[in-house]
């Protein structure tokens, strides 16, 4: 069976050892240098979370479903073998005993490899070096592991991780939110005092539910979620950048947010608040992103029942204009009755580009209201064999 999901694991080996031992935390060379006296057996704590995390994913990898990227030994190698996954070593901490700069050069290594999300193992500290490198653009998963874990970004335990994960691989609504990367102070807090420290905000799935003020009637409202949709994405809008709109009634809501015609069966070009080319072709487009130089973005939605992103009726997203933007400036929005009537189907996308199909399969973002987002998977109509 075809991969659908590229996990990138990466484990704190250190990991919660530092509470059985009064330390009041993980960090630090005191623990390191305790742990190098431990027997192997007493530093398992975070693998073994792992392994019951990841538990429920065994079957689904023996079927090809699923594909782990990780650190060598201790960092994730051993408890992927441990579960009979073989995983794509990506390399290895120097001297065995995972440091913070060897978090943060295993999750760079993990984003360059192009997994579709981060779990790792571990606790505040852990999450705040991941979040030094992802920052707040791509989606992570903490398997709680630490002594200290006040940030947002962890499951309640590593069975709610794993569920997560098979939800994910078996393409549920599973919601994409912004949670909150938090850090106390170890030195002040062996000391009796409490400094917690706000990071940043990293994206993390969650279980995904409809919204209340999206329903009326007990059915998702499309006119509601398209104005949701809509309220959202104008709020985020920056000034010089063009935004180049698909066809679609949910992105027509977008324009009549913003008080401007639409071409409901067409591409529109929108800059501070104008529309510089109407029903544009795909060399309008590029002219337009030739000679303004500006930053741009593609906004897309779903067609209904067939569940494409592109390559049915928007052609004009040519792969030379997509190429262009750049796959990390497409926005799909979609409301989640229509994903949900997929049945857990992927989206699609069918640019006649077989290389650019294939960088666009994955897990992405999802818009799907106000603040409300999703991840889902997007796969390539025609394969590559």
């Amino acid at each position: 069976m075809t991969v659908r999901l590229h996990i990138g694991l990466l484990v704190n080996p250190l990991a919660g050892l530092g509470g059985s031992l009064a330390l009041k935390g993980s960090d630090g060379e005191q623990l390191r240098e305790i742990a190098a006296g431990l027997p192997p057996e007493q530093r398992h704590r975070a693998e073994d979370r792992v392994a019951r995390a990841l538990a429920p994913l065994c079957s689904d990898h023996a079927a090809g479903e699923v594909r782990f990227s990780c650190w060598a030994g201790d960092m994730g190698e051993n408890v992927i073998a441990r579960l009979g996954m073989p995983g794509n070593v990506l390399g290895e901490a120097p001297d065995g005993l995972s440091s913070a700069a060897d978090t943060r050069q295993a999750a760079q290594a993990l984003l360059d490899c192009g997994v579709d999300i981060i779990v790792f193992a571990g606790g505040d500290g852990t999450a705040r070096d991941i979040y030094d490198v992802v920052g707040d653009h791509f989606p992570v998963l903490g398997i709680p592991a630490g002594v200290k874990m006040h940030s947002g970004v962890f499951a309640v335990s590593p069975e709610a991780a794993g569920e997560l994960l098979l939800q994910l691989l078996r393409g549920g609504l599973v919601g994409l939110v912004a949670q909150e990367v938090r850090d106390i102070d170890e030195e002040a807090f062996r000391e009796g005092r409490v400094l917690s420290r706000f990071y940043g905000e990293m994206l993390v799935p969650g279980e995904g539910r409809y919204l209340q003020h999206t329903k009326v009637g007990g059915r998702e409202s499309h006119e509601l979620v398209a104005a949701d949709i809509a309220a959202w994405l104008v709020e985020q809008m920056e000034p010089e950048r063009l935004y180049l709109v698909g066809p679609g009634s949910t992105t027509a809501a977008f324009m009549e947010e913003l008080g401007l015609a639409n071409t409901l069966l067409g591409v529109d070009v929108v800059r501070n608040g104008e529309v510089l080319a109407a029903d544009a072709d795909e060399s309008t487009l590029l002219r337009l992103l030739r000679e303004t130089g500006a930053e741009a973005t593609i906004l897309v939605t779903v067609i209904g029942g067939q569940g494409h992103v592109f390559g049915r009726g928007n052609q004009q997203f040519s792969p030379a204009v997509i190429r262009r933007v750049g796959l990390q400036n497409l926005v799909v929005v979609a409301a989640k009755s229509k994903i949900s009537a997929l049945q857990g189907r992927p989206l699609l996308v069918d640019t006649n580009d077989a290389a650019l199909d294939q960088a666009l399969v994955g897990y992405h973002p999802v818009i799907t209201g106000y603040n409300d987002r999703i991840l889902y998977r997007i796969e390539a109509v025609a394969p590559v064999s």
